[in-house]
C-alpha cells in the first residue's frame, strides 16, 4: 500500500486534517497549506511540511512512518533543521509530528529525541490507538481508513461514503475515501473495486489522475524508445557495430541520460570513451 502517496494527498487536499490528530492545533488551522519539501544540499524529502497563512504562526513537519527506521529521529531532525536554517524568515516557531501506524514500528533508541519529546517539539501519533475513539471525526476517520484490513476497510468504506452524500465537499471526500481503497487492493480491477465499495471510479480523482499518469507515461515511454534508437544509429555510424554491452547499457539509460549522451557522444574518440561515460552515468 503506498501510504505515502496516500497521506500526501489527504493532506493537499485537506491540510486541516493532520490538526485533528493532535491536542492542541493552532486556532487557524483551516488557513494552513501544504507541500512535501525536498532540501536539496542533502537529498532530502520531508513528507509534509504545513505553512502558516503568515510569519507569525508555527510552522509544522510532518513524518509518516509506516516501516521501521532505527535511524528516523536522526534524518528527519536533519531534514527539519537544514529547512529552519534556509527559511528562518518564514517561520516564527515550529513543531513536528510523526505519524505511526502503532508503538511497534518506532525506533528504539530516542536519547538523540528525548529532549525534544519531553518539550512537546515532536509529536507521536500511533494510529491504531485512535481506533479506540467513539464516533471520530470524519478527517480522522479517512486517516485511520489507511491502517485497516482489508474486510474492515471496505464495510468503512462504504459507511463513510453514505455519511459524506449528504455533505458540501462529498465530491472530495468521496475522492479520498476510493484513493485509499484503489491504493489498498492494488490486485483489483477499476470494476471489481466499483463493485465492492459501490462507487463509479471514472468520476473520482483517483480513476482522472491515473488515467493522467498513464497518458504521461506512455509519452515518455515512446521518446525513451525514440532516443534509444537515435543514440544507437549515431553511434553505429560513428564506431561501426557496437559491443553487446554497450547496447544493453544504453537501453538502460532513462530520457534525461539519453539527452546527455547525446551531447556528450561528439567528444568521444573511440568506443572506450563511450564505455567510460556509460560506466560514470549507469
Amino acid at each position: 500500500m503506498r501510504r505515502d502517496t496516500i497521506f500526501y494527498q489527504l493532506f493537499q487536499q485537506s491540510p486541516a486534517l493532520l490538526f485533528e490528530l493532535i491536542a492542541n492545533p493552532p486556532s487557524n488551522a483551516a488557513d494552513y497549506t501544504f507541500d512535501s519539501i525536498e532540501v536539496k544540499e542533502t537529498s532530502f524529502r520531508i513528507d509534509g511540511v504545513f505553512l502558516p497563512p503568515d510569519r507569525s504562526g508555527i510552522i509544522y513537519f510532518c513524518e509518516v512512518q509506516f516501516q521501521k527506521d532505527d535511524l528516523l529521529y536522526e534524518r528527519f531532525n536533519s531534514e527539519t533543521s537544514v529547512y529552519l536554517y534556509r527559511n528562518r524568515e518564514r517561520f516564527h516557531d515550529w513543531r513536528s509530528i510523526v505519524i505511526y501506524p502503532n508503538r511497534g514500528v518506532e525506533q528504539q533508541r530516542l536519547e538523540v529525541v528525548s529532549d525534544l519529546l519531553a518539550s512537546g517539539r515532536i509529536t507521536r501519533i500511533y494510529l491504531d490507538e485512535l481506533l479506540e475513539i467513539q464516533q471520530p471525526p470524519l478527517g480522522l476517520d479517512l486517516i485511520l481508513l489507511t491502517i485497516l484490513d482489508n474486510d474492515r476497510i471496505v464495510a468503512k468504506a462504504k459507511t463513510l461514503i453514505r455519511q459524506s452524500q449528504q455533505l458540501p465537499n462529498s465530491r472530495a471526500i468521496i475522492d479520498l475515501i476510493s484513493t485509499i481503497v484503489v491504493y489498498k487492493f492494488t490486485s483489483l480491477t477499476r470494476t471489481e473495486v466499483e463493485a465492492m465499495i459501490g462507487i463509479t471510479l471514472q468520476e473520482t480523482r483517483v480513476y482522472q489522475d491515473a488515467k493522467a499518469e498513464g497518458k504521461a507515461e506512455g509519452v515518455n515511454e515512446g521518446r525513451q524508445v525514440e532516443g534509444q534508437s537515435l543514440i544507437l544509429r549515431q553511434l553505429s555510424r560513428r564506431f561501426g557495430t557496437l559491443p553487446v554491452e554497450a547496447n544493453t547499457k544504453v537501453l538502460a539509460l532513462n530520457l534525461e541520460q539519453l539527452e546527455n549522451l547525446g551531447e556528450a557522444l561528439l567528444d568521444f574518440d573511440r568506443v572506450s570513451d563511450l564505455m567510460s561515460w556509460l560506466e560514470t552515468n549507469r
